[in-house]
């Protein structure tokens, strides 16, 4: 007997192409389904013009999505796992973690400006250059990397910010995530990568892979969910939510990291940065993880290491100077 799984999500372009990505791989093992996609806007997106960091807590691109989930208005929701908080709801869980595309960082320089100077890194656009980003974190570590730049604030979409860096005479680039672009078959606009060994930034904590919430204990959807888990994708996200988790940390907050398989050890690169990129700590980490329960262990070690170091009184200080006070 034929089930439906009734899917949720934002109802941004992005957002419904990632939507239609974890329906087509559920209708590769139940092709005899229906996967009706759902789409419906969150506080983030009806609110586009609040700065990030002036929004009370976490969950704007989520919350209105996990009361849809727990009012069984949909069955499962599809989120950027990077906007997921690292606690849920009591009567959720993340039913899976699909397979993660490129998780960096890239820069957008604007196309008059390579056209007339041949601009490719971010290491060669002059000083006072801006650069558009809402990202607190991007902002931070640019800053600490390129003390020369400068930075202005874009909300919207991924075409609404392309847009307005193209349209606005003072912007000179966007920095955005590569795996946004990638999904969109936009990769042509990108004009640098941006990591630890090339351009000198981390990424956010899940970026590049897609969390799939659904109900607690709803076991239909859970065995259908589990078709998609990939241990490859999964160990390196629970260590790094883990980590931000321990950190108390949320998207108000500037936390890099990066991690890559090597020699069948799991790297974890890590950096907690001020507001204002003047002051950091970073850790690597290197050990074996095969289990859900030794990525959870390395990712508090991560946090663990990053506080030993200072990480606390950087996290304090953003607190602090928040204007509610704190970034959960």
């Amino acid at each position: 007997m034929a089930n439906t799984i009734t899917v949720g999500t934002r109802d941004s372009l992005l957002a419904i192409v990632q939507a239609e990505l974890v329906v087509s791989a559920l209708r590769k093992h139940f092709p005899n389904d229906s996967f009706p996609i759902d789409g419906s806007k969150t506080t983030g997106d009806l609110d586009t013009k609040t700065a990030l960091r002036d929004f009370e807590g976490t969950g704007i691109w989520t919350t209105d999505l996990q009361n849809r989930l727990i009012n069984g208005e949909v069955d499962i929701v599809v989120h950027s796992l990077k906007d997921v908080q690292t606690t849920l709801p009591e009567s959720t869980v993340l039913g899976a973690i699909t397979i993660r595309d490129d998780p960096r960082d890239v820069l957008v320089i604007k196309e008059a400006l390579v056209k007339k100077h041949g601009y490719k890194h971010i290491s060669e656009l002059p000083e006072g250059s801006i650069i558009a980003t809402s990202s607190i974190r991007r902002v931070a570590l640019l800053a600490r990397k390129y003390p020369h730049l400068k930075f202005k604030d874009v909300r919207g979409n991924l075409p609404t910010r392309l847009r307005k860096m193209e349209d606005d005479p003072e912007m000179s680039a966007l920095v955005t995530a590569a795996a946004g672009l990638a999904r969109m078959n936009w990769e042509n606009r990108i004009s640098q990568y941006l990591d630890a060994d090339n351009g000198g930034i981390l990424y956010a904590v899940g970026q590049g892979a897609l969390g799939i919430e659904c109900r607690a204990g709803d076991e239909r959807v859970l065995q259908a969910l589990q078709k998609l888990e990939n241990p490859d994708t999964l160990l390196p996200c629970l260590a790094e939510r883990s980590m931000l988790r321990e950190l108390n940390g949320g998207c108000s907050v500037p936390i890099g990291v990066e991690t890559k398989w090597a020699d069948g050890k799991l790297k974890l690169r890590a950096t907690v940065v001020s507001a204002d990129g003047k002051e950091g700590v970073d850790i690597e980490l290197e050990e074996p993880v095969d289990t859900r329960e030794r990525a959870e262990d390395m990712g508090k070690k991560a946090a663990s290491e990053l506080v030993a170091k200072g990480a606390d009184k950087i996290l304090d200080a953003i607190i602090k100077a928040s204007p509610h006070g704190n970034t959960q």
